[in-house]
């Protein structure tokens, strides 16, 4: 299987999402089963319905899954294991307080050292442990030679035993830390290939070594992913700014097809720019993903939205638009030289179909061409319309245009009355009324 593994802790960022874009394309690439885990171990700064946000999401960007799982679910696995390695003397109690690692952590800082744990209760006897009754977490002890991996982007690393440390596996509640957890429910679930951020590589040595230590063998390939950062700033997309969460993006109108093609087009030869994920599993190679940091560009993703707007059939476009008729959707269309997302689509169809008010200076003759237009019979050509209101209201020229423009779509700039007309013609007495 394959793991995609959000926490319910706030909005889907674009980093996350291209995550599971690509998850889910080498899941397909490979035909193994893609797995979504809700890592809710951290009860505390859980979201209520987050999860649900998240899967609501996925299913959004057409990203199939076998089955979803919640970390917290394999609560006994994690203790069950936990107690193996102690029973092993792999792994011990420890009880330093938080206050006295803080300490440990200060000087260290102060000294310009790393901070490692120094092992103090690794030593203690059992008899001691026995008759202590002040709270304990679990260590498992630092390994004795150098962990190795390959990332199949980044190449080659190592880390020496202190690098690793004797690392807390479960806290004083004995709930699992984060990388004891997703190193026994990667095993759990039989992961082959875990897609990640570059933020989780300095985890990977940790997991690796618990999933040795307890005597699995199954080699995992990694493929760490560099970071999105912002083509404005240069700075990495924050997990707090509400402008890039996906959420977001989707309600000011970005098409999820767009985003996708665009996430997947970041730092990626692609033979065309504009393609579908289901064209994308055909080519897509994870290894020849760019390695450095890829930029992300708001104007770039607008045109490939425009692009993604333009090739959807009418029908539907008018029903994400909030109607069902052929026209709107040619008429939203119409709109893609001025506007690029749905929402600035709709806002310009929502101005022609609002009230509007009679122009300063003008408002007999505004009155006299709303009059002529509610009395005017059902006219299929906009030359005839035209010469119609000019027959009966005597407005002609520039006036005539300007005031048709303000009364059917509350501008007085944009496309063609002449190629709007057509598409609005059955609702302009409920435009003008």
């Amino acid at each position: 299987m394959l793991r995609f593994a959000p926490s319910p802790i706030g909005n889907m960022q674009l980093d996350s999402l291209r995550v599971a874009l690509f998850n889910y394309i080498v899941s397909k690439q490979l035909n193994e089963e893609l797995l979504i885990r809700i890592e809710d171990i951290d009860k505390e700064k859980n979201i209520e319905e987050k999860d649900k946000e998240i899967l609501e999401l996925l299913s959004l960007f057409s990203i199939e899954y076998k089955t979803v799982i919640y970390q917290s679910e394999n609560l006994k696995y994690h203790q069950k294991m936990a107690m193996q390695l102690m029973s092993q003397k792999k792994a011990f109690s420890c009880f330093c307080s938080d206050e006295k690692l803080e300490e440990l952590r200060i000087e260290a800082k102060e000294n310009d050292k790393p901070y490692y744990y120094d092992d103090f209760c690794e030593t203690l006897s059992d008899e001691t442990v026995l008759n202590c009754n002040a709270p304990f977490t679990v260590r498992i002890k630092k390994p004795e030679s150098t962990i190795s991996f390959t990332d199949l982007l980044k190449g080659d690393f190592s880390y020496e035993p202190f690098m690793v440390d004797s690392f807390r596996i479960l806290k004083h509640d004995k709930t699992p830390t984060y990388d004891y957890a997703c190193a026994v429910d990667d095993m759990l679930y039989d992961i082959s290939t875990i897609i990640r951020t570059e933020e989780y590589l300095s985890n990977t040595a940790k997991q690796i070594y618990v999933r040795n230590t307890l005597n699995y063998t199954k080699n995992i390939d990694y493929i760490h992913l560099p970071k999105i950062i912002n083509v404005k700033t240069g700075e990495a997309l924050s997990t707090l700014d509400e402008l890039y969460s996906v959420k977001h993006l989707v309600e000011e109108g970005f098409l999820p097809s767009a985003i996708a093609n665009y996430l997947v087009l970041l730092g990626t030869e692609t033979p065309t720019e504009i393609f579908t994920i289901e064209e994308a599993i055909e080519w897509f190679d994870i290894k020849k993903v760019s390695n450095t940091p890829v930029e992300f560009d708001i104007e770039k993703l607008k045109s490939i939205n425009t692009v993604h707007i333009s090739k959807l059939d009418e029908m539907r476009l008018s029903k994400i638009l909030g109607f069902a008729d052929s026209d709107i959707g040619k008429l939203g269309k119409l709109f893609l030289e001025e506007a690029s997302t749905i929402k600035e689509i709709k806002s310009k169809i929502d101005l022609i179909f609002s009230s509007k008010t009679p122009l300063e200076g003008f408002e007999k003759e505004f009155n006299n061409l709303k009059d002529c237009i509610l009395t005017a019979p059902f006219i299929d050509d906009f030359k005839l319309f035209e010469n119609y209101i000019i027959d009966n209201t005597e407005l002609k020229g520039d006036l005539l245009s300007n005031l048709l423009r303000y009364i059917i779509t509350g501008t007085n700039s944009g496309a063609n009355l002449s190629d709007i007309y057509p598409l609005i013609k059955n609702y302009m007495g409920e435009i003008v009324k």
